[in-house]
């Protein structure tokens, strides 16, 4: 498979640091950002032809890279006279990309399993995969939304002037494109994200990627700290899925919301106090944070699937404006109790999802690759602890007046997610 790195931009954001140097030839440790995109290409076996666009300060770039012998790799260049957005060299690339290729953004850190992206785009038939993932700024980033199937079936640009909640779920700017999809550039200047996609999506099968790996720009002198300091701690390479990963589960009613009994209303949605700094907390730290609940109000037929759904996009959205966010959500619509009137039958079964099963742990873990003995899950209620101990987890227990299932048999107990968080942070950091 051959592989495009887009490294044309300016950096202006970075001020003196880019003023001689294009962004992608900024140092993370003691290499470029663009080296390291080439050694995650190599890692996982893309070295026969690495194309790099290039523009301002272009020289920099082809003359230190050169044919990327030295590099272990074949590097071919194309100059862009003037700019032409992130798709525009594409279009005059399109005699040579004939089979499915890699685009990356030259200035941005990446480390993820290409594999596992390439085998998902194949597996999906796609004529174009976007790597997906949440971030702690939605609200100013290019957002999509994706099916039960992994099809993207909106695109949502900044600033999301719609008046609509959202999934956090950002174009992290990685993408595997068929050949078709360069049918559908424009000669000249273009974007993949006012452009591209919103043209793809009517004809053709997009999907979306989703992943907790490591993905950030570098763009501003904090991002740019920022992605250093996970570089240089290591964190950035323990996030990619070929490591066992470490999950604190939460659920999520009482725990990261004020308790509502049968909440199925957005409206009535509301983070408790603390919530959202606790799992800011989490995603600064090694381990992902992702929700698991049981929401039978969907079988009590107070509410749809996508009423549930959009309660989480409230949650996302609220929690992505305090600067943080979920790595993922899944929530179990069944209970097994029959007989009721007003029940909605297709729901009321016995299922392996709803807790104390395992059925949404053990989703998750084959999702992300996690290490159950070094996980937690915290939950306000005995379902929430027995589903820990039934899963292999650490099960800590959130003392909360307003559960009608007391917590029990906890192996820890707190008065809130903060607690249960600094607990957790605090152990990892003596141990």
């Amino acid at each position: 498979m051959k592989a495009v790195i887009l490294a044309g931009g300016k950096g202006t954001r970075l001020g003196e640091l880019t003023r001689n140097v294009p962004k992608p030839m900024v140092k993370i440790g003691e290499k470029t950002l663009l080296e390291h995109n080439i050694n995650l290409l190599t890692r996982y076996g893309i070295k026969d032809e690495i194309i790099i666009t290039t523009g301002h300060l272009a020289d920099a770039i082809e003359d230190h890279f050169k044919d990327g012998k030295e590099y272990g790799v074949s590097i071919t260049y194309y100059r862009e006279e003037t700019p032409l957005g992130t798709t525009g060299a594409l279009k005059e690339l399109e005699g040579k990309l004939t089979h499915d290729f890699l685009v990356l953004s030259g200035d941005v850190l990446t480390n993820m399993d290409l594999k596992r992206l390439i085998e998902y785009h194949k597996k999906k038939k796609a004529t174009a995969t976007l790597v997906l993932h949440p971030n702690d700024h939605p609200y100013d980033s290019d957002l999509a939304e994706i099916d039960d199937e992994g099809r993207i079936t909106a695109f949502i640009p900044k600033p999301h002037d719609d008046g609509r909640l959202h999934k956090n779920l950002v174009n992290a700017g990685l993408y595997v494109l068929s050949p078709n999809a360069l049918g559908h550039i424009h000669r000249g200047k273009g974007d993949f994200g006012k452009d591209l996609f919103p043209r793809l999506i009517k004809t053709e099968p997009i999907y979306g990627y989703v992943t907790t790996e490591y993905i950030k720009d570098a763009g501003t002198p904090q991002r740019l700290e920022e992605v250093t300091a996970a570089y240089v701690s290591g964190k950035s390479e323990r996030r990619n899925l070929e490591h066992k990963q470490k999950a604190i589960f939460l659920d999520r009613d009482g725990v990261i919301n004020k308790e509502i009994n049968l909440l199925h209303r957005k409206e009535d949605f509301e983070l408790l106090p603390g919530s959202a700094e606790a799992i800011k907390k989490i995603n600064q730290s090694d381990y992902l944070a992702i929700v698991a609940t049981n929401q039978p109000v969907v079988a009590r037929n107070l509410c749809s699937i996508e009423d549930v759904k959009g309660i989480h996009m409230k949650m996302e959205t609220l929690l992505g404006e305090k600067g943080a966010y979920v790595d993922a959500v899944y929530f179990c619509p069944h209970h097994p109790d029959k007989g009721y009137p007003e029940e909605n039958p297709a729901y009321k079964i016995e299922c392996s999802c709803r807790k104390p099963k395992t059925g949404m742990i053990d989703e998750a873990v084959a999702a992300y690759n996690i290490d159950r003995h070094e996980s937690y899950i915290i939950g306000d209620s005995q379902r929430d602890v027995q589903c820990g101990k039934n899963a292999g987890l650490t099960a800590i227990g959130i003392r909360n007046a307003s559960s009608s299932q007391p917590v029990k048999e906890a192996d820890h107990v707190f008065e809130s997610l903060n607690d249960a968080v600094d607990f957790i942070l605090d152990k990892k950091k003596q141990s």
